[in-house]
């Protein structure tokens, strides 16, 4: 079975548990490579208003399933080892993390494909959606670009 999983984190992802995430692959000595993609709320200015915050919320069934086929794409098409995918559910302060792929393999080509392809796939075809909150209480619905 390939070693792979997804899992919905509630609010930010801490650089502990990255770094921790990173560091349990080091006994697997056949990974020659490791590409990781954070994505990190921003502070954006929309008509004269600042985000201070992103409150994601899923479908969570679809979500998994959603994932759980773009994992399996990835396995397919790149010679990976390892795939780890953490999105954030809850409300998450810009500037903290709400994505966090890991991606291994026993070459770099394989990782540096894969990780754009699997980043691409998530914001394309998973059922995660962002409300934008400002400072002044108000929000609106994200828009993935």
């Amino acid at each position: 079975m390939n070693n792979h999983k997804a899992v919905f984190k509630t609010g930010g992802i801490s650089a502990e548990f990255i770094a921790g995430a990173i560091a349990k692959h080091q006994s697997n000595t056949a990974i020659g490579a490791h590409g990781a993609f954070l994505g990190q709320v921003r502070a954006d200015a929309v008509g004269g208003k600042q985000v201070t915050a992103i409150a994601y919320t899923a479908y969570e069934e679809m979500a998994a399933q959603k994932l759980s086929e773009i994992r399996e794409s990835a396995f397919a098409q790149f010679n990976l080892t390892c795939l780890h995918i953490y999105h954030s559910l809850g409300l998450v302060k810009a500037g903290e993390i709400c994505l966090f792929v890991l991606v291994s393999s026993d070459r770099r080509e394989a990782v540096c494909r894969a990780t754009a392809y699997i980043v691409d796939e998530i914001k394309a075809k998973v059922p995660i959606f962002g409300k934008e909150l400002f400072g002044d209480a108000s929000h609106r619905w994200k828009v993935n670009r």
